[in-house]
């Protein structure tokens, strides 16, 4: 079972009327190549939405277009960059932007404040890997393909304790019916795979 057939089972069968086969020509004409099959074959079967309502992807022909927030990303990462490498403090932006040659390219973002996006590291875009700027931090490059990274991430939403998400210090003062509650409602722990779409 490929990692893309895991996800979709993870996630549950899309919302028929979702679903956009089309749309990527501009958005490959200005990253001057094809995106990853594997992305376009999940963004066109579940359109723009929330994984797990943490992970926001975008399809270019939902409410917030793919191409519009490239562009934009992009522009604001690309400005970024110049300011840490004129300050020396290129680490924590190590890679260039489209449309430089060989820069990242923005797909996504998550709630915790990081952006996500392809490093196009080979001629064959199905063989790209994900890197996740760490809220403007750092790089943590994933070697694998889309499918695999949502994969990866939806399996590590699922398998925190029952109390994530709550302040340690706030535990000795919550009853355990309190904690009970937090949990019922999906306010702390393990989130419930999904997708939402918007």
């Amino acid at each position: 079972m490929s990692s893309l057939d895991e996800l979709q089972a993870l996630l549950g069968v899309p919302v028929a009327g979702n679903a956009v086969p089309g749309g990527w020509d501009e958005v490959e004409q200005y990253v001057g190549s094809a995106l990853p099959r594997d992305f376009k074959a999940f963004l066109s079967a579940y359109g723009s939405g929330l994984i797990c309502g943490e992970l926001a992807v975008f399809h270019p022909l939902g409410s917030s277009p793919l191409l519009e927030r490239m562009r934009t990303t992009h522009e604001t990462f690309a400005e970024r960059r110049e300011r840490a490498l004129s300050s020396g403090d290129a680490e924590h932006v190590p890679y260039p932007f489209h449309p430089e040659p060989g820069g990242l390219i923005s797909w996504g973002y998550d709630h915790s404040g990081d952006e996500h996006f392809f490093w196009p590291c080979d001629q064959d875009p199905n063989r790209w890997k994900v890197v996740t700027m760490v809220h403007e931090e750092g790089c943590v490059v994933f070697d694998g393909p889309f499918s695999a990274f949502v994969l990866t991430f939806v399996r590590r939403l699922l398998d925190v304790d029952r109390y994530h998400g709550i302040d340690p210090d706030a535990l000795e003062y919550l009853e355990p019916e309190d904690l009970e509650e937090l949990v019922a409602a999906g306010e702390i722990g393990p989130v419930e795979p999904g997708f939402e779409p918007f």
